[in-house]
């Protein structure tokens, strides 16, 4: 229950009010962190205000530093977005499940992110590129409201020339320079229609786009419950299964989750969404 000392060594502008947070965890504790795997969470510690969760935003393979996307919410977030290269923040974690990667190889790979929810998709998109070879087609699927809201712009290019990988962007308003798809990212889906023969999908972003992104799939596209992977953000407050406030009928996010397939929760997602 106690968190580590990390330091901040990076802080940058990933979109409008959303940050990347780059931590160096202190006295060797990073040990804790090299075999996170992508899907994993962690409470980052706002000394004075409090904690919250955030999902582990990095894969393993690209260094000991671990990486948060932090959108100014609340009064832990708004102090984690006054702090700078340097400042000493707490990290508690890994803590939840994780994308069954492993299982994953061979097969097609359909991700879709919703605005910040992308955070938690990337370390499934460094995974996938360190181990190429592993798996099949990587199809990105990219949303948010505004262009400048979309979250990684600087890394597109990376996931644009990776072999077997393509990009689609949409935003539901467009500025005068946006050159993509306008619309939902549901629109974008039936508009690439990817090949679900050999194919997991896995989906993050606000509760509303996760359903009717779930119900396209399953539905439209005949996508199977348990090849139909979800990440869900609750109101987590322990992190470990004892407080019970990120109850999903009777399952806990933070221990059964927060991957989840939609075999494995069913319509309880409806309640929770």
């Amino acid at each position: 229950m106690l968190p580590t000392l990390g330091k901040l060594v990076k802080v940058r502008d990933l979109a409008d009010e959303i940050k990347l947070l780059r931590v160096e965890l202190l006295d060797g504790r990073s040990e804790a962190f090299k075999t996170c795997q992508p899907g994993q969470f962690a409470f980052v510690s706002a000394f004075g205000l409090g904690e919250a969760p955030f999902g582990i935003a990095n894969a393993a393979e690209r260094g000991p530093e671990v990486d948060f996307a932090v959108a100014r919410l609340g009064t832990v977030t708004t102090g984690l977005h006054e702090l700078g290269e340097g400042d000493i923040v707490g990290v508690r974690g890994p803590l939840g499940n994780w994308f069954p990667m492993k299982k994953f190889q061979g097969k097609d790979l359909v991700i879709l992110g919703g605005g910040i929810g992308g955070a938690p998709l990337r370390p499934v998109i460094q995974h996938v590129l360190e181990h190429r070879s592993n798996y099949g087609n990587l199809s990105i699927l990219w949303a948010a409201r505004r262009p400048d809201l979309l979250v990684f712009s600087d890394e597109y290019d990376e996931w644009r020339t990776a072999p077997n990988t393509t990009l689609f962007l949409t935003v539901d308003s467009p500025d005068e320079g946006w050159n993509h798809n306008v619309g939902l990212i549901t629109q974008l889906l039936e508009k690439v229609s990817p090949s679900m023969e050999n194919a997991i999908t896995i989906t993050c972003g606000p509760p509303i786009m996760i359903h009717f992104v779930t119900k396209m799939l399953q539905e439209k596209m005949g996508v199977p419950p348990k090849d139909n992977y979800v990440t869900l953000e609750a109101r987590m407050h322990c992190g470990m299964g004892k407080c019970g406030r990120c109850n999903l009928g009777e399952k806990l996010v933070c221990v059964d989750g927060p991957v989840f397939n939609m075999e494995e929760v069913g319509k309880l997602l409806e309640t929770f969404l």
